[in-house]
């Protein structure tokens, strides 16, 4: 027998195996072993898990090949789903295009072809909140928000909702929601690809002499806003904004009321920038309420250290502010 069928023939018994138990047993080398796994990956008769050198493989049966076959799809709906959908699996794949949309389908017992015109449906009911660049206005939803004794913000904008009706997470909402909680760099990275030239855009289209990042409540290990900042490499000062806390950090996705974040908001973050500019574009990953971003504004302006400041999520809520809870 080839080796090919030699190892299908191990996972039919074993079911999960890494490299180094396919070759102990079968007694191949580990170059031969990665060819066919790799094949094997290609052809769907067994999954991947994790990365190098903690690299599982899982048994697929052929009655789930079977199964797993993908709709044909136009190059038109391809390129709109790769644009706009992607998603993760319960065990951490990332899907895209028609595979992902397909599988989220599969999970609810949906017709895929038929959910993918609603979706696409969907996706056009919203493209009026769109300007030329592709950006989202948000300052009117913070305006019409009851709570807020002043507006400090003279502008606000998102690159993309957080999340839509029915299908939930955008694609970018997705990427932002894994990489912050996962604290993945893979993910970050995605993501930048996707943010950095639309943000690099914003900022010289806002004419701004300068720009504030967001500080982080939670400790992490790795800091999503710190990531977009050495990542975003903009030629511009960046204006010093302190994040304080008492014993218990609290978030502000963990508060429920809107008075609740305001006064999180207010007593939590400091300026202490020295400098004094003409407009700041003040950038946040996601923006809820609009609490964090219109009270640090307030404290940039107060101190007099910018006439104008403007304020840049990455996503934002469509409808009310507990839609972003869980960023």
């Amino acid at each position: 027998m080839s080796v090919k069928t030699n190892i299908i023939t191990l996972f039919e018994s074993q079911k999960e195996l890494c490299v180094k138990e396919i070759t102990d047993k079968l007694n191949v080398s580990k170059q031969m072993v990665h060819l066919v796994m790799k094949q094997l990956v290609e052809g769907g008769i067994v999954e991947k898990f994790g990365r190098t050198p903690k690299t599982i493989y899982r048994f697929v049966s052929l009655k789930k090949v079977e199964e797993a076959e993908i709709p044909l799809i136009s190059a038109n709906e391809q390129t709109f789903l790769h644009k706009h959908f992607l998603v993760v699996s319960e065990t951490g794949k990332l899907l895209e295009s028609i595979e992902g949309f397909d599988y989220w389908c599969k999970k609810r017992n949906l017709p895929t072809i038929k959910t993918l015109k609603e979706f696409v449906q969907t996706k056009e009911k919203y493209a009026s909140y769109y300007d030329k660049q592709g950006n989202i206005n948000g300052l009117d939803k913070l305006k019409n928000t009851k709570g807020y004794e002043k507006i400090w913000l003279d502008d606000l904008y998102y690159l993309d909702f957080y999340a839509i009706e029915r299908f939930g997470k955008t694609r970018l909402g997705t990427i932002l929601h894994y990489a912050k909680q996962g604290q993945n760099k893979f993910l970050m990275k995605l993501m930048m690809d996707e943010i950095r030239e639309r943000i690099v855009s914003f900022v010289n289209l806002q004419k701004a002499d300068a720009i504030g990042f967001v500080p982080p409540t939670i400790r992490r290990e790795v800091q999503i806003m710190k990531f977009i900042q050495n990542n975003l490499q903009l030629p511009f000062p960046i204006i010093e904004i302190k994040k304080l806390s008492g014993i218990i950090p609290v978030p502000q996705k963990s508060l429920q009321k809107l008075d609740e974040r305001i006064i999180n908001a207010e007593n939590t973050f400091a300026i202490t920038e020295k400098r004094t500019f003409k407009h700041v574009v003040l950038i946040d990953d996601a923006v809820g309420s609009g609490s964090t971003l219109n009270q640090i504004a307030g404290k940039i302006k107060n101190k007099q250290v910018a006439q104008k400041v403007t304020g840049l999520a990455i996503v934002g809520s469509f409808k009310g502010f507990d839609v972003v809870t869980d960023v």
